[in-house]
């Protein structure tokens, strides 16, 4: 399972015991047997917990449909669930990609500083540097890392 999955005996344990995978049965040498359907299971709880969610929210999200009596009892719940968190990821995948544009412009300009050749010492900052009096501003990203105050 941990192979098959790239994930590591640790980890198959560790959701095994958190509920959110299930062996069908034991090997006489203790081996746990897991059906394939729980392999894709472990694959999705992997990929959620990398995606940032829960072990709540993926359990939740796992047991949606077992909560119901009906199938659109369970269809609603399970969509809810869905949109709750692709809300979620959505806002997160937004941030990512504001960071993404952010760090890019710091590490542009931070190329360019690797030719500087001012020799005034790095506390007195960057006043009179032609590269960044070009800009119309300075990425927020590159203010912070460098210490500068404008």
């Amino acid at each position: 399972m941990a192979r098959q999955s790239s994930s590591t005996v640790r980890t198959v344990r560790f959701y095994e015991e958190a509920g959110l995978i299930q062996p069908v049965q034991r090997t006489d040498g203790g081996h746990r047997l897991f059906p394939e359907r729980e392999l894709h299971r472990l694959r999705l709880v992997s990929d959620l917990r990398a995606a940032g969610l829960s072990l709540d929210d993926i359990r939740d999200l796992l047991d949606a449909k077992l909560d119901a009596t009906s199938r659109t009892e369970a269809a609603h719940g399970v969509l809810t669930r869905l949109d709750e968190q692709l809300g979620s990821m959505r806002a997160r995948v937004s941030l990512l990609q504001r960071l993404v544009r952010e760090l890019c412009a710091a590490q542009e300009l931070l190329q360019k500083c690797r030719s500087c050749e001012s020799r005034q010492p790095l506390s007195a900052g960057c006043s009179g540097c032609s590269v960044l009096d070009a800009l119309d501003e300075v990425p927020t990203a590159f203010r912070v890392l460098w210490h500068l105050e404008r």
